[in-house]
């Protein structure tokens, strides 16, 4: 069995949380290694790039959510062996990703500056995007965004629909979601439902 070890930020949720949802899901143990937000400084100049998460296979640093979010996905059977359902699930987990990115860029922004590009990001790339997603639920109308079962493709999605709802960015309201892309935060509310999720955060009640 490989030796894992899972590095991240001391939150509930952010890239590593897809990766930590999926480890549950196949009940494959791991050290789930997190750091307080003021210690990046010190944990970023120990990786590769200078970014987290990463993951510790067998003492092999390796990089990169999405390759890591794939790795533990073929071996819990959330990762489909059909082709093109595969593809499927590689071009909503790297869509999800481009979301992340564009929310990440607008990180330091403060007042007005931050208000405009928050609003440029939702009326311009972020409709396009969420209007796709909404589009993709419903061509496959099973409730997943791949196949008909659940895969890391809804879990990346999942997590990161969750977290544009929190309120946690300022100038996105929480209803902002189910007000424009209804369909999205109903997906939401499903998938929050899934055994493998709702035993994970359960486990602390």
């Amino acid at each position: 069995m490989n030796e894992l070890s899972l590095l991240y930020f001391d939150i509930d949720g952010g890239r590593a949380e897809p990766i930590r949802l999926a480890l549950h899901f196949g009940q494959i143990e791991f050290d789930d290694v997190r750091f307080p937000m003021k210690s990046f400084p010190e944990v970023k100049a120990t990786t590769p790039f200078g970014q987290v998460p990463t993951l510790t296979v067998n003492g092999q640093v390796i990089t990169q959510t999405n390759a890591i979010l794939r790795f533990v996905g073929q071996q819990v059977g959330l990762y489909p062996d059909d082709l093109m359902e595969a593809l499927l699930v590689d071009e909503v987990l790297d869509v999800a990703e481009d979301m992340i990115d564009k929310m990440v860029a607008t990180f330091g922004m403060k007042g007005e500056e931050l208000e405009a590009a928050r609003a440029s990001l939702l009326e311009g790339p972020y409709s396009r995007y969420l209007e796709w997603m909404s589009d993709r639920l419903v061509a496959q109308g099973e409730g997943f965004f791949a196949g008909t079962e659940l895969s890391i493709a809804d879990l990346k999605t999942w997590v990161w629909l969750k977290t544009l709802m929190s309120g946690m960015f300022d100038h996105i309201p929480e209803q902002w979601l189910a007000q424009h892309y209804p369909l999205l935060a109903e997906y939401t509310t499903v998938i929050a439902q899934h055994p493998c999720i709702a035993s994970y955060y359960d486990r602390g009640s």
